[in-house]
């Protein structure tokens, strides 16, 4: 399998069940990121992608990443080296379960691409399930560990399918985290809501909505998601 080059780092991820998919670089590109934040840890980093786009576009001095399969754990540290930003970068082989339990240090920004499928769809790759399914990290866990790392103005950005946005927005009320931000992507203008993207904060303000098409015709990208992803995809 090829490596996926962006235009400033490279993904080797021939050994990792998850490979670079639009939901990940999605996620990276659409997080906000203000330049008051100084740690970031992305939960379930699988090939490292996130956090290399996060390492990318802030400044932040410490930006953590956890891996719970080994061999994406490796494939993570290794695209983590040879990135310009390896200094800055650090991944761990745990459980986000385990992870938050043991930890004290908070973090200013919590990204995940959470493995959210569930369990009507496992395959006899066990490698892939664990990637995928929601029985690697349920929402409640994802929810509880991120009100206990996060800092006071600390955030929470997530995408997941949009039939579950109600469901997580519930879950996050019960530890105090509000949706602050929600984008609903379409893959073009006729088809349904695919994902939302929210970000999660412990201040209840009202909450900014809006939309995101990717395409206008096949392989034809409107320009709010090229100028969204054009700081990261060669042929943007």
């Amino acid at each position: 399998m090829k490596p996926f080059k962006f235009k400033q780092f490279t993904i080797h991820q021939d050994r990792c069940a998850m490979k670079i998919g639009t939901d990940g670089v999605l996620l990276g590109a659409w997080v906000p990121i203000e330049s008051s934040i100084n740690s970031i840890l992305d939960v379930g980093t699988g090939t490292g992608v996130i956090a290399l786009m996060a390492a990318q576009r802030s400044n932040a001095e410490t930006i953590d990443a956890l891996e719970i399969d080994a061999d994406a754990y490796e494939q993570a540290v290794e695209n983590f080296e040879a990135s310009p930003w390896g200094d800055r970068l650090f991944c761990y082989h745990a459980s986000f379960q385990e992870f938050f339990q043991e930890i004290d240090d908070q973090y200013d920004l919590l990204i995940s691409n959470p493995p959210f499928y569930t369990s009507d769809y496992k395959t006899e790759n066990r490698q892939r399930d664990l990637a995928r399914f929601q029985d690697a990290l349920p929402f409640e866990h994802l929810f509880i560990g991120a009100s206990r790392l996060l800092s006071d103005q600390g955030k929470l950005a997530i995408i997941l399918p949009f039939k579950e946005e109600e469901n997580v927005i519930e879950i996050g009320k019960q530890v105090q985290l509000f949706p602050q931000k929600i984008t609903r992507v379409r893959g073009n203008a006729t088809s349904a809501i695919k994902r939302s993207m929210i970000l999660f904060g412990f201040n209840h303000s009202e909450c900014e909505l809006d939309e995101l098409v990717i395409e206008n015709n096949r392989h034809q990208y409107t320009d709010a998601y090229s100028n969204l992803t054009k700081d990261f995809y060669l042929k943007m």
